[in-house]
């Protein structure tokens, strides 16, 4: 099996064709920030002239389109139909985009307690217009344990409506329905896009004749890393992009825990690019995850995630002189390195010029250097210094702030509150085509061993190619009304004997439908099923036990294969 894995950067899109668990060839193409496709197409373009056609081939994707569609501001006009029943006061919530509210309520246990009202239903015509071009979401505040409401709203939205409409149960199991609004938001606003970016795929798969066992690769081949390091196929991404947001970070550490040889249980990942640095942790021999969901933009989600944080640091980063000496970098791109053809004075230039690494024109570098240094009554040298100084100061300080931030975090267990996890690294291990230089120098500043890992500068690639498939789904299930929903497949069916149901009943349940969705979407049935969170309760009335509440959300664990370095 051959697999092609494409990460696009903020400054670079990179390529990488592995057969197996072996690298056969890595490919760079600067991105094109105005058309993200064009980028990824020219990678997979470079890629393929690698591959000798003796095998299948499957394609995996890292991209930023939806990242920088929400962090730009340029989804689609989206609007919230919201049905929150009594005690929430949606004003006060201050959301950023427009809400309708509807009467009628599903209460916490999954029962309709009020229907919606046919006239509210008739008047969203008039409130949302024909949607043309335009994109809604619809979200009760208890859909996850019965979708009803929203099947209700997106039925009639479907007579009339021509805009891309998402409904929030698909999109999270979970309770927290300020967050569920804001995801449903979010997915909505990128859902053009991405669809737009699905049918372009359909052609250029079909333009350059790419075959997979002596067809073309389907569209079903063809998959997206999620935040939380698994992957979707090219279709779903169409109902949920948003779950395809920061997807960059989480190739990061695919492509770390693909070809990484550190042992020690603790270690940090740093990500250094041309425009940002990601750094990531290890803990006890896991990536840390977002433990409420991810947060873009402001925006706090429901979508699981790596657990990143992202600076403005990178390769090409600005930079900035202050009148007592002193010198900040980024957060800005400068763009092209002198060194490399551009018009303004980087951190690359001062690597090229010390020939800490073999980029661009040395010449053209120092001559830089030596006008700049002028000016501030330095040798070309020292100043070169001072900028290598300055990055790894500035690098060692963000560390130091994330694992703070780490460290402040709260503790939800017994264990975890009486023996708190050492959460120190013990080792850095850095990726991206600068890490050759910087992770050395900031490894000796924190004084830890390091690891630089092999094709560095294609790791993410590595990552995106060897990241393995993953899905998730929620089960809730209440004992007295002997109900069962699974938001995220819009199910909802009866509990046999559900006097007999218990905690562990409702987990081997959402495992067995688990391993289910992933024999029907072609994942196998071997892959590893874990808990993500489960709650239990008794539900009394009149001084007696009238029921219990159970909640399980499960996932494949997101994996990676090991890659030779």
């Amino acid at each position: 099996m051959y697999l092609i894995g494409i990460d696009v950067g903020g400054t670079h899109t990179d390529a990488a064709l592995l057969r197996d668990s072996s690298v056969v060839a890595l490919a760079k193409v600067p991105t094109d920030h105005g058309d993200l496709f064009a980028s990824t197409r020219k990678a997979l373009e470079e890629i393929w002239h690698f591959y000798p056609g003796d095998g299948p081939c499957r394609l995996q994707l890292s991209t930023t389109l939806s990242t920088n569609a929400i962090v730009e501001g340029k989804g689609a006009p989206t609007q919230v139909v919201a049905v929150p029943g009594p005690g929430v006061n949606l004003a006060s919530l201050d959301l950023p985009f427009t809400v309708h509210e509807l009467s009628g309520y599903i209460d916490h246990r999954g029962r309709e307690a009020y229907p919606l009202d046919p006239q509210e239903l008739q008047g969203l015509r008039g409130l949302l217009g024909r949607g043309e071009g335009e994109a809604v979401a619809v979200v009760g505040k208890f859909s996850q344990r019965n979708p009803a409401h929203e099947q209700q709203i997106g039925a009639e939205l479907s007579k009339w409506y021509r805009g891309l409409v998402t409904l929030g149960h698909r999109l999270s199991g979970r309770a927290n329905f300020p967050r569920r609004m804001i995801t449903a938001f979010l997915n909505a606003s990128v859902a053009r896009r991405q669809l737009d970016f699905v049918q372009t795929w359909r052609r250029v798969l079909q333009d350059l004749q790419i075959p997979l066992q002596d067809l073309q690769i389907p569209l079903q081949e063809v998959l997206i890393l999620k935040a939380d390091g698994g992957t979707m196929t090219l279709e779903a991404s169409v109902e949920r992009p948003i779950e395809t947001i920061l997807s960059g970070p989480a190739a990061s550490t695919m492509g770390v825990q693909a070809l990484t040889s550190r042992q020690e249980p603790n270690y940090l990942i740093v990500d250094i690019g041309g425009t940002t640095t990601d750094l990531a942790a290890v803990v006890e021999g896991e990536v840390l995850f977002e433990r409420d969901g991810a947060v873009i933009a402001g925006y706090r989600t429901l979508v699981p995630a790596v657990l990143t944080r992202s600076i403005g640091l990178g390769g090409d980063s600005e930079l900035h002189f202050t009148p007592e000496g002193g010198l900040v970098i980024g957060p800005r791109r400068a763009g092209t390195p002198l060194c490399l053809g551009g018009e303004r004075l980087t951190p690359t230039d001062a690597v090229s010029a010390l020939e800490l690494a073999q980029v661009g024109s040395r010449a053209k570098a120092q001559a830089a250097l030596e006008a700049k240094g002028r000016e501030l009554g330095l040798s070309w040298r020292a100043l070169a210094e001072q900028i290598i100084e300055a990055f790894v100061h500035q690098l060692a300080q963000a560390v130091e702030s994330l694992y703070r931030e780490l460290e402040g975090m709260p503790l939800y267990t017994v264990r975890e509150v009486l023996n708190p996890p050492d959460l120190r690294p013990q080792a850095v291990v850095g990726l991206g085509a600068p890490a050759p230089v910087f992770i050395p120098k900031l490894a000796e500043a924190l004084q830890l061993p390091h690891e630089v890992l092999p094709h560095s500068a294609g790791a993410n690639a590595i990552g995106a190619a060897a990241a393995a498939a993953t899905l998730s789904l929620t089960v809730h299930a209440d004992t007295e009304l002997a109900k069962l929903t699974i938001p995220e497949l819009g199910q909802q069916e009866d509990i046999p004997r559900p006097l007999f149901f218990d905690l562990d009943k409702a987990r081997s349940l959402a495992e067995e439908r688990l391993r289910e969705l992933a024999k029907e979407r072609g994942l196998g049935e071997s892959e590893e099923i874990y808990v993500v969170e489960e709650e239990s309760f008794q539900m009394v009335r009149g001084f007696r036990t009238v029921g219990k509440r159970f909640m399980v959300r499960v996932q494949l664990r997101p994996q990676v294969r090991r890659v030779r370095g």
